[in-house]
């Protein structure tokens, strides 16, 4: 039997009951939490290390008002890190491959942002539909282009991360296929095209840093245009 390629994005049951809820919680069960020792172990240490100088990193040009959001944005990046990296392991799911998740993050953050704008400087939060200096017959359509830009913004979100990882997965799966197609016909070719999976592996790898890590920054600099 043939499988399609997009199998693989299917969300898996047992026994009739989706296992995504499963895949979601999996990963605040693999972040270690802090013991009540004097001093952490290394993974602690590392740990800490890393949220100390990514919300210094993602906070530094936010006002304190913003600063309140860093424990949630840190959770997130945390999440978000984790799924997408247990996603490249064999037998596994990948939560943030599905579009409707992703949204499900992307338009409460989004729209919290645009809430807080909207009550603590709304003269200052409208003035980004229009520019300065804007000529009188373009203001009309200046507002409507900033404002159709401004609901695109969790959209395109969602769309980027799902994108990606669909993309990443993809190309895996299908240079995998082919070595193995390949290896009794052609051992070198074969040889050669897993050489050239486990390049890819390591960039999928990067990839899954790299896009959780856009995913938090850009609602960061949402947070930083309203606060």
């Amino acid at each position: 039997m043939t499988l399609s390629f997009f199998d693989q994005f299917m969300s898996p049951t047992l026994f009739g009951i989706p296992l995504i809820a499963l895949a979601l919680t999996l990963p605040w069960i693999l972040i270690p939490k802090p013991l009540t020792r004097w001093l952490n172990n290394r993974l602690l240490t590392l740990q800490g290390w890393f949220i100390n100088r990514f919300t210094q990193q993602i906070f530094q040009p936010i006002s304190l008002d913003g600063h309140k959001w860093a424990s949630l944005l840190a959770s997130l990046m945390l999440f978000l890190i984790t799924s997408n990296m247990l996603g490249l392991l064999p037998y596994t799911y990948t939560p943030t491959t599905q579009l409707s998740l992703n949204l499900a993050f992307a338009v409460p953050m989004w729209l919290a942002t645009v809430i807080i704008g909207l009550r603590s400087k709304p003269t200052y939060a409208l003035g980004h539909l229009l520019p300065e200096g804007t000529p009188t017959l373009l203001i009309p359509i200046l507002i409507v282009i900033e404002t159709i830009s401004l609901f695109i913004r969790p959209i395109a979100l969602g769309v980027r991360l799902t994108a990606n990882l669909t993309a990443g997965h993809l190309l895996i799966q299908l240079i995998a296929t082919g070595a193995f197609v390949l290896l009794p016909l052609m051992p070198t070719v074969a040889i050669l095209t897993s050489m050239l999976l486990l390049l890819l592996t390591l960039l999928e790898v990067a990839v899954a840093m790299i896009q959780a890590y856009v995913f938090v920054l850009l609602l960061s600099l949402y947070l930083q245009e309203n606060v």
